[in-house]
């Protein structure tokens, strides 16, 4: 029922609020089948305005924590989120994942494990390409600008082509692990989709400007 209220009422609202721009190969939302959804983390909000620029209803995973209070967890279970113990190797968390997958189902994740503080990513923990080793699912990469989030701002993201799990496979150097190879593949295509951004959107220098009391505009 929530998920419902959040698709017709709360969607819309955010839409108008933050007034996404997406940037690359945003046709890559709308990918049918199962796919995996990566993103840097930053602010609470991520994964629905990841949900509410893409058609797809997205299953993320999220830290138990969110879960522990039964309100709190029931709003983030009818909007398709489930728990991770990001202490341990969750295998019924990581099972969850693989199933929804083979379902055809999509899956959201965010490879850092928890928000950055400096705005810049974090690296990468294994769990992701540890799952996308084990489907034949397509990765998208979306990074969200670190200033989107502030007053007046638009909502500022990228998507860049997807990853396959075989691709990288087969192009593997000798002696280097799958899940190495991918998590490497992973963080150095969201750098440069980080890249990408501020050259197209300048956002590097605005962020620069304000701190030395610059008149850019947003």
């Amino acid at each position: 029922m929530l998920y419902y209220i959040f698709k017709y009422f709360v969607k819309w609202a955010l839409w108008l609020i933050h007034r996404p721009k997406i940037y690359g190969k945003k046709e890559n939302l709308k990918l049918k089948g199962g796919v995996i959804f990566i993103c840097n983390h930053q602010n609470l909000l991520d994964p629905v305005m990841i949900m509410t620029v893409s058609p797809r209803i997205i299953n993320f995973m999220a830290k138990k924590e969110l879960f522990d209070n039964k309100i709190a967890g029931a709003i983030f279970r009818s909007m398709h989120g489930f728990p991770v113990n990001r202490r341990t190797a969750d295998m019924k968390a990581l099972r969850k994942a693989l199933a929804l997958l083979e379902q055809g189902e999509a899956f959201g994740i965010f490879p850092e494990g928890t928000r950055s503080v400096t705005g810049e990513m974090d690296e990468f923990e294994k769990g992701c390409a540890f799952i996308a080793a084990k489907t034949s699912s397509p990765i998208v990469p979306i990074y969200i600008s670190p200033s989107s989030y502030k007053f007046g701002r638009r909502l500022r993201l990228i998507v860049g082509d997807c990853i396959y799990a075989q691709q990288v496979k087969d192009a593997l150097p000798e002696g280097v692990k799958l899940v190495d190879a991918l998590n490497e593949r992973m963080e150095g295509d969201m750098h440069a989709l980080k890249a990408e951004l501020e050259r197209q959107t300048g956002i590097r220098l605005i962020a620069l400007a304000e701190k030395t009391g610059g008149g850019a505009q947003p």
